[in-house]
């Protein structure tokens, strides 16, 4: 294992939920639990959506804050057979989890790496001519013959070749030892159910999948989904929707919640009437007050931007089952929650606040920190416990 893979491995501690009495969590300023049951649920949910699409994973980014090695282990339980990650960290991780897997890596080849591929059995997603010959001259030299993804650009200009690069390529094609395994793209507003750029896309993407017959294609990730099954082609790639955060913001969310994040109460105290709380002194108590200081911050991936401020809404933690407002400014490693509606022996130092679950949603704190619940699971937890909920890490 490298460096990189054991900091990923041990940046979180994993606890399985049957193990949690046996294990202290006295120490622990927070948990971030993770349903592993609801998290198949929701693909399965996507993969009945797309049939007879195969429903692919995509785990990258630690899938998603979630745990990339629980995560891939209890999707590929579940039947699912092909998963996309970011980097060759993660397709390493992807591969201990998923043995017989095929593992797409959506970065693709970078320089000097085509042999850790063949290592690991992992494909590039490759979206570059000269990329494209690197890996074709490691083909060359070494026999290797486990395949690659080509990324064609339909209109996100960031990654993949353009329309007319791809078209160059045809030639290749035809002639039958090409070494691609699947052709895909990239939806940029696929949320947005109504926006024309999808249409261009699904076009554009058409004439590629035309052209390229014979090699199964990819357009949709998770929103890309709902659009309708002329979006699904060969192969769907859900990513975020797994996780539980909204593919269909215009309308109700259908993915279960996966995550659950506690924090801990580590003081209980009062303040007077025009008292000022935390940094900046941008929240003002406008009666006496009692607040819990809970031991979660920025620096766990609970945003800046949802401190309370005089005369704006702030974000909501649930406190013995009542959801009570942020009060003041977040720091580092401590928020304060106004606490003054709950009955007075409804809370003391060393209980668990509900930051993400029973009802509030990683959509809803994402709104508050001013992003996107994509943001809010990639950035969570990085010193709290990790547990998990109907499978082990």
């Amino acid at each position: 294992m490298t460096a990189p893979d054991q900091h990923a491995a041990s940046s979180h501690r994993a606890i399985a939920l049957e193990s949690i009495d046996s294990v202290s969590l006295s120490a622990q300023t927070g948990i971030l639990s993770i349903d592993l049951e609801a998290l198949v649920g929701n693909w399965r949910k996507l993969e009945s959506r797309s049939v007879p699409a195969e429903c692919a994973a995509v785990v990258k980014a630690d899938a998603y804050g979630c745990g990339l090695p629980a995560v891939a282990t209890a999707l590929a339980a579940a039947g699912c057979k092909t998963f996309f990650v970011a980097t060759l960290n993660e397709a390493r991780a992807a591969r201990a989890a998923a043995k017989s897997a095929t593992i797409y890596v959506l970065d693709g080849c970078l320089v000097g790496t085509a042999e850790v591929f063949a290592e690991i059995n992992a494909r590039p997603v490759i979206g570059d001519l000269a990329e494209l010959a690197e890996w074709d001259a490691f083909c060359r030299r070494t026999g290797w013959t486990g395949g690659a993804a080509l990324h064609v650009d339909t209109g996100m200009n960031r990654l993949g070749l353009t329309m007319t690069e791809a078209q160059s390529l045809l030639p290749r094609v035809r002639s039958g030892s090409h070494g691609f395994t699947l052709v895909i793209s990239h939806l940029a507003c696929a949320e947005m159910l109504g926006h024309p750029l999808n249409a261009r896309q699904l076009a554009a993407f058409h004439e590629i999948a035309q052209a390229f017959s014979g090699i199964p294609t990819s357009l949709a990730a998770s929103s890309g989904i709902f659009l309708g099954p002329q979006y699904q082609f060969d192969m769907v790639r859900p990513g975020a929707a797994l996780y539980g955060v909204n593919p269909t913001p215009e309308a109700d969310n259908p993915m279960q919640p996966v995550v659950n994040l506690k924090a801990r109460i580590v003081q209980v105290r009062h303040v007077e009437r025009g008292d000022t709380i935390g940094y900046g002194a941008t929240w003002t108590a406008r009666r006496p007050t009692r607040l819990a200081i809970v031991a979660a911050g920025y620096a766990d991936g609970y945003f800046r931007a949802a401190g309370g401020v005089d005369g704006v809404r702030s974000a909501e933690a649930v406190v013995a089952g009542r959801r009570c407002p942020v009060a003041g400014r977040i720091s580092m490693d401590l928020l304060a929650v106004d606490i003054t509606e709950l009955p007075p022996n409804a809370v003391r130092r060393g209980h668990l606040v509900t930051l993400i679950g029973e009802g509030i949603t990683v959509d809803e704190l994402g709104h508050h920190f001013g992003t996107i619940g994509y943001e809010v699971l990639t950035s969570l937890g990085h010193r709290f416990a990790r547990v998990y909920r109907g499978g082990k890490p």
